[in-house]
């Protein structure tokens, strides 16, 4: 049981973490994606900018690759 457990934890934290790098040129499509996905809870362009541009591309490839807030949330 232990094993089985284990194995699944390591198979969903890989899938969590490989995403397609984004370069920081491609902030604008990450920013109003986040957006759309955050909807009213979405802070300011400019602070989403800055967070982008702070962020790793893995870390902005996620943030395309969500479609929930959650799985937002676990990008930075």
């Amino acid at each position: 049981m232990r094993l089985t457990l284990l194995a699944v934890t390591v198979l969903t934290l890989s899938a969590c973490s490989d995403y397609d790098p984004i370069p920081v040129s491609q902030c604008n499509k990450v920013v109003s994606h986040a957006q759309k996905v955050l909807g009213a809870l979405a802070p300011a362009a400019n602070e989403l900018m800055s967070q982008c541009k702070a962020a790793s591309d893995s870390e902005r490839g996620c943030v395309l690759a969500s479609t929930k807030k959650g799985q937002l949330a676990q990008c930075l």
